[in-house]
Order: structure tokens, then sequence, then C-alpha cells
């Protein structure tokens, strides 16, 4: 088996997710939905998308089921996995390595943001 690159990845993963752009994102989400930035804590701190969660891409699935080992606890957004999920990160393709994660685990409404915070802040530019 040849070894595969990130981008590699992260085309195979968008083969199987569905993704949205900002423009649906902001035209609004299903009721009841949650945003989670999968990005790690310094970059969330730094820069969100108002209204998100962080979760970030490397405990993400640790943060669905009860593990002893985390401490026997999960993420209450996780709860669900028929609730709508939008997962982002910088450029989107940690959210789709991310969303494709979740549909394996059974979630059946997840989606990644494609583009992620970088086209978040180019719609919000140019108005």
């Amino acid at each position: 088996m040849t070894p595969l690159t990130m981008e590699q990845l992260v085309a195979e993963a968008r083969s199987r997710i569905r993704e949205i752009s900002v423009q649906q994102l902001l035209s609004g989400v299903e009721e009841d939905a949650v945003l989670i930035d999968v990005r790690e804590p310094e970059e969330y701190s730094a820069d969100r998308i108002p209204g998100s969660i962080n979760i970030p891409r490397g405990v993400l699935e640790a943060e669905v089921e009860p593990r002893p080992e985390m401490g026997g606890v999960t993420a209450p957004e996780l709860r669900d996995r028929d609730r709508p999920i939008y997962l982002y990160c910088r450029s989107g393709g940690r959210s789709a390595l991310a969303a494709d994660s979740l549909q394996k685990m059974g979630f059946t409404r997840v989606a990644s943001v494609a583009g992620g915070i970088l086209a978040w802040h180019a719609i919000r530019a140019h108005g």
C-alpha cells in the first residue's frame, strides 16, 4: 500500500462527507445544531466563530463515549448522534477528517465547513 499524503487523506474524507459553505452557515443552521471548532485550544482562544465550542481534533473521538482513562465523561454536545453538528478548523482539512470520523462512529447529521475560519473571515470582510 502506498502511503497517502495529508492532501490525499483529506480528499478521501471529503468524498465521504457533506461540506457546507460559510454562506450556508451564515444563512442559518438547523435548530439544536452545535458548531464545533476542532482546532487546538490556543488557536480557538486567539480567534473563533461566535457561538462555537472547542473540541480539538486530537480528542474528538474520545469525547463521544465515556472512557475511564479520560475520567469517564463525554462532551454533552456529542451525546446525541442525530444532532446536527457543524465542524470547522483553519482551512477545512481537519474538519473534513473529523466529520469522516464522526460519521464512522454513527453520527448522521455532521458537516464540515468548507474553507474553515479563513473562509469565514473572507466572507465577513467582503460582506
